[in-house]
């Protein structure tokens, strides 16, 4: 199960043996132009315009030997729409975004299992816990070829000014919650900081607030380190930092002290990494073409201490309840029956334009 492919606006690559961190010893898919891949999904990040004026996103046409195509275009009203040709067969779905006010970049997810006849394509949002998911029958599977193409632009390919990546693999990716820590985070315990990827079910940590819980699960996972995946780094003695620590853009710290209460008349507030990037006491983080992540599931979504400073732990709401979305997620494997039910965050999430503020303030 691997990541084959990764293309932005900087660079494009595919081996048939995986990238970096996913590279794998042998080929995952034979090296021939007609290998097909049955089974697999594209993952891509994109910037939706205000005005929801249509336009073509990223694709690939050709007509040689057939007629054969893959695009992603946006629609009117924010949506995004898929058109698979292959000769005489052509398959079509379409999915409308949810308004989330300014959240105008958008994760599409279209995985696809042609033996099983089975599709599926989801938007979800950054900074946002709600999925979109619309189910597809009979996706047509690619040849190499076509993963050239579509990856590499060869063949007529498109990639719009506001994508942001693309990605391809050979699994069917789990869309959903998502892990959000380096696996050497150091993480607050009874018997010191641990390395995040150390801890297990049953083991235990110390909590903001909540003393020691018990760990139910650690989850993983290696994603593209592009968009949203893209490595921040929050340096000491910033944020209460003992040492610097290394989060995905989506991990919320735990921020609080006079101007907190001050601006938005709260303890504390939650606000993610990505608004805090501001060239010293945040910044990204450079890498290489994948990364992988690691987090911890608490009962009731207590925050870890994370190298000195209060990071939140998983966040799953009442995925348990939703089978499909469960059986969707990066979750599927566990008991159902050991999945806790999360409320709401127990602190608020600043927006875009109040974390900005905020990190603002605390410079200064």
């Amino acid at each position: 199960m691997t990541w084959l492919a990764l293309c932005d606006h900087d660079d494009r690559r595919l081996s048939i043996r995986g990238l970096g961190s996913d590279k794998q010893d042998e080929p995952c898919i034979p090296d021939d132009p007609r290998s097909l891949l049955v089974r697999g999904s594209i993952m891509f990040e994109t910037r939706l315009s205000a005005d929801g004026r249509p336009q073509l996103l990223f694709g690939y046409n050709t007509t040689y030997p057939w007629q054969r195509s893959l695009t992603f275009q946006a629609i009117p009203g924010g949506g995004v729409a898929m058109v698979q040709v292959q000769g005489r067969s052509i398959t079509h779905a379409a999915i409308q975004r949810k308004d989330a006010g300014r959240t105008d970049v958008v994760r599409i997810t279209y995985s696809w299992d042609s033996r099983a006849r089975w599709g599926r394509m989801t938007l979800e949002q950054p900074e946002d816990t709600t999925l979109t998911s619309v189910y597809i029958d009979n996706p047509r599977p690619l040849t190499l070829d076509d993963a050239r193409n579509l990856m590499l632009g060869t063949g007529g390919g498109t990639f719009a000014p506001d994508m942001i990546f693309a990605a391809l693999s050979d699994r069917i990716e789990p869309i959903g919650p998502m892990p959000s820590l380096l696996p050497g985070t150091p993480l607050a315990t009874p018997w010191g900081y641990k390395p995040a990827d150390t801890l297990q079910r049953g083991d235990t940590v110390l909590t903001r607030g909540a003393g020691v819980v018990p760990v139910l699960h650690n989850v993983h996972r290696t994603v593209p380190a592009r968009g949203s995946y893209r490595p921040v780094r929050l340096r000491a003695p910033y944020f209460g930092l003992q040492q610097d620590i290394v989060v995905s853009p989506d991990q919320r710290l735990i921020i609080d002290g006079p101007e907190v209460e001050y601006l938005f008349g709260q303890e504390a507030v939650l606000v993610p990494a990505r608004h805090l990037v501001n060239g010293f006491a945040a910044l990204e983080e450079p890498c290489g073409p994948t990364i992988s992540y690691s987090q911890l599931l608490l009962p009731s979504h207590e925050p870890l201490l994370a190298g000195g400073t209060a990071l939140e732990s998983l966040y799953i709401g009442r995925i348990r309840r939703n089978g499909q979305n469960l059986h969707a997620s990066l979750l599927q494997s566990l008991d159902r029956s050991s999945l806790p039910e999360h409320g709401k965050p127990a602190y608020h999430v600043l927006k875009w334009h109040d974390a900005i503020h905020l990190a603002r303030q605390r410079a200064a």
